[in-house]
């Protein structure tokens, strides 16, 4: 386990935060690039901001696929959003955190001293990831741009087979492990099966986001989110994966994915494919007296774990257990939890692993279980079941979100948590002042 952030330094701020809605990938490529979603959440962010874009010190962004014209995409999102040319910007890739990393590099730099004032988050357009041509093709295509003659492009064209047009689709390369050779989807499989999570209850907890979702809405909880507007003028102000008419029953009736003939993970109790971002202002303790900034709430600590690549769903367990333990708390100690929906099975799973005394002792190094977590205080207006996982975005969103909850309810302190591809787990903890 890694602990990137030292305890001691300087305090690091929340000022404010926006995102943009959510929106569901249907089958063709979205209304926004990565780079539009990010501009999307940072202008109207930067709008409220008493200081000029020229005055933040960096801006760091995570993002797991940017687009071919989007190469180091939080320096093209800096310059559009009017930072200047001084103003530094970096993009970093965590796989489903990458968010949170941007968050975690901008607290480090301002609790070490580097930096004052950071604009940080993350965004993903899943409806952009690419097709990608066979390794086999792209060898034709090289023989082919050899040719000089009629005579060698007729012998090269002889041994192009039409398996080589067969386009490989990116997105699902990229949600499988190539060191254990599992989609994201199985490793889901095989938590259910360790901490025997039934159908019924995935389901159940699916339907439950929804619901959670639908009331956030309704209850006008969700004001980090700004209304974008595409190129024919259609607006997009809320998170559209919604479905409120979710019901146990109907998600009965949707087939495994991952695991056809015995598995439980379906399209339902699965989290949505997405596109959005999220971005959040972070300053020093002298930005905000020197701007007079509003202040949401303080990063108090961040934690990073490895794990078993085959059960990286449950990368929250272990990144959250080093958090508590280090500030000397526990569960109770915490108002809110944001886990983020990978799968409905993870989350539970990352429950259950908790109040597992077995669990918590061999795979977390406890001499006893830690808990439950209150379901009543985790995700508590949905989460990526109901509104989506645009990968690199939602490690900046659950943080704002976690940081909102707070406000709303008067409370002080939460951790927010993702599980991330390839056997890692990511955790945040944060407090309202």
């Amino acid at each position: 386990m890694t602990q990137h952030t030292p305890i001691g330094g300087r305090p690091v701020f929340v000022v404010d935060g926006s995102r943009t809605p959510f929106l569901k990938v249907k089958g063709r490529p979205g209304p926004f690039r990565a780079s539009d979603l990010a501009l999307g959440a940072a202008r109207p962010l930067l709008a409220r901001m008493p200081f000029e874009p020229a005055e933040l010190d960096e801006v760091i962004l995570g993002c797991v696929m940017p687009g071919p014209d989007e190469a180091n995409i939080a320096r093209i999102v800096a310059l559009r959003a009017g930072c200047g040319q001084r103003v530094t910007a970096w993009t970093v890739q965590r796989n489903c955190a990458s968010g949170m990393q941007a968050l975690d590099c901008a607290y480090s730099n301002i609790a070490n001293g580097r930096s004052e004032l950071i604009l940080a988050g993350g965004t993903e357009s899943m409806s952009h990831a690419p097709l990608l041509l066979s390794t086999e093709m792209v060898t034709w295509l090289a023989e082919w741009n050899k040719c000089k003659t009629i005579g060698q492009r007729i012998h090269v064209l002889r041994h192009l087979k039409p398996k080589y047009l067969q386009p490989i689709i990116g997105l699902l390369r990229g949600l499988t492990d190539p060191v254990v050779g599992l989609s994201m989807g199985q490793t889901a499989e095989n938590l259910a099966h360790r901490f025997s999570i039934s159908r019924l209850r995935m389901d159940e907890f699916a339907v439950n986001s929804h619901l959670r979702l639908g009331r956030a809405q309704d209850e006008g909880y969700l004001r980090e989110i700004e209304t974008l507007y595409d190129a024919a003028g259609k607006v997009y102000a809320q998170d559209d994966g919604l479905r409120r008419d979710s019901t146990v029953d109907k998600l009965a009736t949707l087939a495994p994915v991952f695991d056809r003939k015995f598995g439980h993970v379906t399209a339902g109790n699965s989290a949505q494919v997405t596109d959005g971002a999220a971005l959040l202002v972070l300053a020093s303790e002298q930005a905000v007296d020197k701007y007079k900034l509003p202040v949401l709430g303080r990063i108090v600590d961040s934690q990073w774990a490895g794990l078993d690549p085959s059960q990286m769903g449950l990368g929250p367990a272990h990144a959250m257990a080093p958090l508590l333990s280090r500030h000397g708390l526990t569960i109770p100690d915490i108002d809110y939890w944001e886990i983020n929906e990978a799968f409905a099975t993870q989350v539970l799973a990352c429950v259950e692993a908790w109040k597992s005394a077995d669990y918590c002792r061999n795979e977390l190094g406890l001499s006893d279980a830690l808990g439950e977590i209150d379901n009543e205080r985790l995700n508590i207006d949905g989460g990526g079941v109901s509104l989506g996982h645009p990968v690199g975005a939602s490690g900046a969103r659950i943080v704002l979100h976690l940081l909102q909850v707070l406000a709303r309810n008067n409370a002080r302190r939460g951790i927010a948590s993702l599980c991330i591809g390839g056997g890692q787990g990511g955790a945040m903890m944060v407090e309202r002042l």
